[in-house]
């Protein structure tokens, strides 16, 4: 597995071209991008990313949109409102199919009970919306997240089976507690279309922390991983309060290494 850091990590202090220069000073190869504004959509805004990708022999392997500003509205039940919000989404794919990224990490729908939602419309939505994406290249990595639909995991099962489309996923450790369930939940949901992984950690008092520096079983949930086949990126993804300096974001990468040598994961 290819442990990498998110640009996330360093938000609102660094701008987003800025972050690969870091990321790549501190000896990380690959990561994923955080568009952070809707003029980091834009296609000039991807060439200065793609020029800092070259620049720093950088691969990004996934993107995340700031989602809150239009996803929850590719949902909406007014349709010129839903139209707009597609505009986003096909610029962030364009955006990510530039950068020679693989993943779109995706939040979608904010939190309603499952019975509440029309399904027929969710899924035609998704399956408008992956096959934009695959149009790209472009993977749509579905996301636990626990103010989102995605939190349910009898919802992420649906997604699964009832897409015409193909659907993936992105865990997120954090997240998965935050939704009062543990990743190994999510990991037998989400199986062989898992495509991106978000490491983190948590304690009783704080909901994120670097790995390393918490609770969370990394053995265990790395074992399990073992066990569906997946062997493709970790990327920490942390909030810029979670560490003093930039090295501990070293750290962590080099904490995960060890676990999986120790395992020969």
């Amino acid at each position: 597995m290819d442990i990498g850091l998110s640009s996330a990590s360093f938000y609102p202090y660094v701008n987003t071209e800025d972050s690969i220069t870091i990321m790549r000073n501190l000896g990380f190869k690959l990561g994923e991008i955080f568009l952070n504004s809707d003029s980091e959509y834009e296609e000039s805004f991807g060439k200065l990313l793609l020029e800092q990708k070259l620049k720093n022999d950088f691969v990004i392997n996934s993107v995340h949109a700031f989602s809150s500003s239009f996803e929850p509205y590719l949902f909406d039940e007014y349709k010129r409102r839903r139209d707009d919000a597609f505009l986003k989404f096909e610029k962030v794919c364009k955006l990510a199919k530039l950068l020679g990224a693989k993943c779109y990490t995706f939040h979608g729908m904010k939190y309603r009970k499952l019975q509440e939602v029309h399904s027929s419309f969710i899924f035609d939505i998704y399956n408008k919306l992956t096959y934009a994406a695959g149009k790209q290249g472009i993977k749509l990595c579905q996301e636990n997240v626990f103010w989102c639909l995605s939190s349910n995991t009898d919802f992420l099962y649906e997604l699964r089976e009832k897409c015409s489309n193909p659907i993936y996923f992105t865990l997120d450790i954090k997240q998965a507690y935050r939704a009062g369930r543990t990743p190994e939940e999510y990991i037998d949901v989400m199986g062989s279309a898992m495509e991106n992984l978000h490491l983190n950690d948590r304690d009783d008092k704080n909901s994120c922390l670097l790995p390393g520096k918490g609770d969370v079983d990394y053995k265990k949930i790395l074992c399990k991983l073992k066990e569906i086949g997946y062997n493709k990126v970790g990327i920490i993804e942390v909030y810029s309060d979670n560490y003093k300096d930039y090295c501990q974001l070293k750290e962590s990468q080099n904490y995960i290494w060890n676990i999986i040598c120790s395992q020969k994961l």
